[in-house]
């Protein structure tokens, strides 16, 4: 009896099946693979973080992995040390400072508005840069958005592009307590048109739009936060293969798989605060492009075709292998499935 439980428990999540064919559908529809975030303790596979932060801290944590996490687990990362000597050394560099926060506020000392491609054409490829906006209203309740700031970062944090932005329509609420901006900013303020044509041909680097490709072109890797609404307010059209959006990346999605805000995100995966009182778009390209790089720094297995929609990964899982897939053992299983979404991972891979 024990064997058949052993025979039919998953190698990833652990979840126990009555029959082998009920775990092969599961393997069917779940996608583990090693890009998911896991227990450095138990191995168990998690869809997010924030289902391993609740397996190793709470609210119902499994007791054994809480118990060393809570001295040798890092609760930015949520990786896990050899002693607690060793996680004291981590987590000088895991927990990054504050200071971040006071340099954005810096930064509205200047506008930076020429977006000067010479600086970053060498050695383009793979380049990735970050973008944040702030909203002012329009519209007769003032609940429409328009972009009244934008920002672009580098990897490093430099500035590469921040301005003002004069919207294309009236605006009727400048929403001063959060944006900073004031009428007197936006009266002489580049046009909504100029930044558009500005960020849209530094952001393709002399790639037609069509011919945008995620490896060895010049186009550069797009990194924000709800960038949809962002792109849209400065009518931006971008390929969605270049967009690196920490709101949709499902590993810092919510158990629900809901977006969690930025502003959590920086507390809970980086350790300072943003976003209070009067926000500077400095501050978010900051955060979300340590959230970035953050997450493609960390170290997966390495496999020709990592993704499930590869053709080769295709038929994995196919219905005419039924038989093939009992047969196999649940590790077997886990070798062969595949992820289901693209990990940030793979960009280093593919610098």
């Amino acid at each position: 009896m024990l064997q058949l439980i052993f025979r039919n428990k998953c190698a990833a999540c652990f979840r126990q099946f009555n029959k082998i064919e009920h775990l092969v559908e599961h393997m069917r529809t779940s996608y583990h693979s090693s890009h998911e975030p896991s227990c450095g303790i138990c191995k168990k596979h998690c869809r997010s973080f924030e289902s391993l932060r609740e397996h190793v801290i709470g609210p119902l944590p499994k007791q054994e992995c809480k118990n060393i996490f809570s001295s040798r687990g890092c609760k930015f990362c949520l990786s896990v040390f050899d002693s607690p000597y060793t996680l004291r050394l981590h987590q000088d560099r895991c927990q990054l400072s504050g200071v971040t926060g006071l340099i954005g506020r810096f930064s509205n000392l200047g506008i930076r508005d020429n977006l000067d491609h010479g600086n970053y054409t060498r050695g383009s490829s793979g380049q990735t840069v970050a973008l944040a906006c702030k909203m002012v209203g329009g519209g007769s309740d003032g609940s429409l958005d328009l972009c009244g700031r934008v920002c672009l970062t580098d990897e490093y944090d430099n500035i590469i592009f921040h301005t003002y932005v004069k919207p294309p329509m009236p605006v009727t609420n400048y929403r001063y307590e959060t944006t900073g901006i004031r009428p007197e900013y936006l009266r002489d303020a580049m046009p909504q048109r100029q930044v558009q044509k500005k960020l849209q041909d530094f952001l393709c680097n002399g790639e037609p739009m069509w011919k945008i490709r995620p490896r060895a072109g010049k186009a550069r890797i797009l990194v924000g936060h709800g960038l949809d609404h962002d792109l849209d307010s400065l009518q931006i059209e971008y390929p969605a293969l270049m967009i690196r959006d920490t709101a949709k990346y499902p590993p810092l999605m919510k158990t629900s798989k809901l977006s969690n805000s930025l502003k959590y995100l920086t507390q809970a995966y980086l350790g300072y605060d943003i976003q209070s009182g009067i926000q500077d778009p400095f501050e978010d390209c900051v955060a979300t492009m340590k959230l970035y790089m953050r997450m493609r720094s960390q170290v997966h297995k390495i496999e020709p075709y990592p993704l499930a929609t590869d053709p080769q990964n295709r038929n994995n899982f196919a219905s005419w292998r039924q038989n093939e897939l009992e047969r196999m053992s649940p590790e077997q299983m886990l070798d062969i499935s595949r992820s289901d979404f693209y990990c940030w991972c793979l960009d280093r891979r593919d610098t």
